[in-house]
């Protein structure tokens, strides 16, 4: 699974993307943010409240409840606002 981090959440974590392999049991965003969470150190941190970003799962806007998959490409990325 791709995963790539932007803006804040790519400050916590250190990281801009990387590639994993998440256990069989993370099926859904959710599963991965509490996965992710486990990691500790800026993970356990940038996933402390699901409230404060957002996911895009292959590219499109997706909930915490979004099936997701070995293959897939997941985004985290704070709120947008405009103006």
């Amino acid at each position: 699974m791709k995963l790539l981090y932007f803006a804040w959440v790519r400050q916590k974590t250190g990281r801009s993307e990387e590639v994993v392999t998440v256990p069989a049991d993370v099926t859904t965003v959710l599963d991965l943010v509490q996965w992710l969470r486990l990691r500790g150190g800026g993970f356990g941190e940038a996933f402390a409240d699901e409230k404060r970003f957002r996911v895009a799962v292959n590219q499109e806007h997706a909930l915490l409840g979004a099936v997701i998959g070995q293959d897939d490409e997941v985004a985290f990325f704070p709120p947008v606002t405009g103006g």
